[in-house]
């Protein structure tokens, strides 16, 4: 069996878009038949001072129902250079428990890749949706997008028959 469906499953979280134009709003996937979600940011080069904003949200249900920011960010890991081409080596940031995170003063103006583990259990009681947000950058073009990896994956199935990660 494959690694999607015995492994993990892939979602969009936010299609690839230009940051500069609003406010992002992530896409909701649900994590009751996962056991968490590693969440994939990917962007482009910006300009500086335009530093991207991301914002980790729990929500009640796949649409409407209630949300509320997850301030489960202790950590993050970053890919980040003036073009990505496959050498780059990833660096942990360590914060205080928190549903935001911000660039670091110069990540506007490299390409990047953001990487977020949420665990299901981090939850609060009567959340089974996540989603990340991205604040708009600013005036300049920057693009850039979301995956969710959903992981460890409580009923496996082949890749035509996963769940779908909405509900």
């Amino acid at each position: 069996m494959d690694a999607l469906g015995r492994s993990f499953d892939i979602s969009a979280g936010i299609s690839p878009v230009n940051l500069a134009t609003a406010a992002n709003t992530g896409k909701r996937v649900s994590l009751r038949n996962a056991g968490g979600v590693t969440i994939v940011v990917f962007k482009g080069a910006g300009t500086a001072a335009e530093d991207p904003s991301f914002t980790l949200k729990q929500h009640t249900a796949a649409s409407g129902g209630t949300s509320a920011n997850l301030a489960a960010i202790t950590y993050y890991f970053v890919k980040q250079e003036a073009t990505l081409d496959g050498d780059e080596t990833w660096s942990k940031v360590t914060q205080a428990a928190s549903a935001t995170v911000t660039g670091n003063g110069t990540s506007a103006e490299e390409e990047a890749i953001y990487v977020f583990e949420v665990d299901a259990a981090q939850l609060d009681a009567n959340y089974t949706h996540v989603s990340l947000d991205i604040a708009d950058v600013g005036t300049n073009s920057q693009i850039g997008g979301v995956l969710y990896l959903l992981r460890d994956l409580k009923v496996q199935r082949t890749p035509a028959n996963l769940v779908n990660p909405q509900l």
